[in-house]
């Protein structure tokens, strides 16, 4: 099979194109960063991600028997932004369907939804919509945060632990998540490209953690154990955009906190990833916050 995965080079899409190739498929990618290193060693040819030029795509596209979809971006910058993601994300999905593309694999996130006032959640409930209308075969998954090497959330957070001597819960850090492993998502990702039926699942873990446990597991994995101290969730924010002044990133969105603290991480469906947060820590616990890990510098 010929199979297209957007960021092949990038986060998730690496665990998925890894898994591809390990099963003798031909993998192309669509990406942003022509330029990023190439964990591959050439074997993933590299096409524009353009969504100005929909022929392009098109042309990029045709011959490949699936789409697997991981683009999004995590937060508005310059031009951008999470409605124009909405927008790409459609012309990326037409094109395929014009290219004879038959089926998409599509990442989208746990309880997105339409009425959602959190452009993250409403974009990506627009995002499934688009997919399920154009009249290709689909999956579509629903991870929470994801976690790994590579992970920007759970190694901040130990980062920050590692250095500071106290760590700011917004509001008392009750609210819930279900990490997923993101090995096991891309695994998910895979065995759909060779599925017919149509279909929209849960990804995630199989621990639910308060915000707070979380982070006490975190500290504790990595040596480095701080009183959490529950803050005014704009208070909490506030201190994280001064962070990020530092660290010339951002660090944590205000959507973040809200989807968050309404409980948009966690799924009621049971759990279809076996990797667990506590064994992946404990393998994990020394490198785990040892770099501040920069969305910036990762994708702009």
């Amino acid at each position: 099979m010929k199979i297209a995965v957007t960021g092949a080079f990038s986060y998730s899409g690496k665990y998925i194109t890894s898994r591809l190739l390990a099963r003798g498929e031909e993998v192309i990618t669509l990406t942003n960063h022509p330029n990023r290193p190439d964990p591959f060693a050439g074997k993933v040819k590299a096409f524009p991600l353009n969504f100005q030029n929909e022929e392009e795509l098109i042309s990029s596209l045709r011959g490949a028997d699936v789409l697997v979809n991981t683009y999004w971006i995590r937060f508005d910058k310059d031009h951008n932004t999470q409605p124009q993601a909405v927008k790409n994300t459609a012309i990326l999905v037409n094109a395929a369907v014009k290219a004879g593309v038959k089926r998409i694999v599509h990442i989208s996130i746990t309880n997105p939804s339409a009425d959602s006032h959190l452009p993250y959640f409403w974009g990506k409930a627009a995002n499934e919509k688009a997919v399920t209308d154009s009249g290709m075969s689909y999956a579509i998954l629903r991870p929470t945060v994801l976690f790994g090497k590579e992970d920007i959330l759970i190694n901040n957070i130990a980062w920050l632990l590692r250095r500071l001597p106290i760590f700011g819960l917004p509001g008392d850090g009750s609210y819930k998540l279900s990490p997923v492993y993101v090995d096991d998502l891309a695994a998910l990702a895979v065995d759909a490209v060779y599925k017919n039926e149509n279909y929209v699942w849960d990804a995630v873990g199989p621990d639910e953690f308060t915000f707070k446990e979380m982070v006490q597991l975190i500290g504790k994995s990595a040596n480095a154990s701080k009183p959490l101290i529950p803050f005014p969730p704009l208070l909490a924010l506030w201190a994280a955009q001064f962070m990020s002044i530092f660290v010339k990133d951002v660090m944590l969105t205000p959507e973040e906190v809200d989807g968050l603290m309404a409980n948009l991480l966690i799924s009621k469906e049971a759990p279809r990833c076996k990797t667990s947060l506590r064994t992946w820590l404990e393998e994990n616990k020394v490198t785990v916050g040892k770099q501040y890990a920069s969305e910036l510098a990762r994708h702009f």
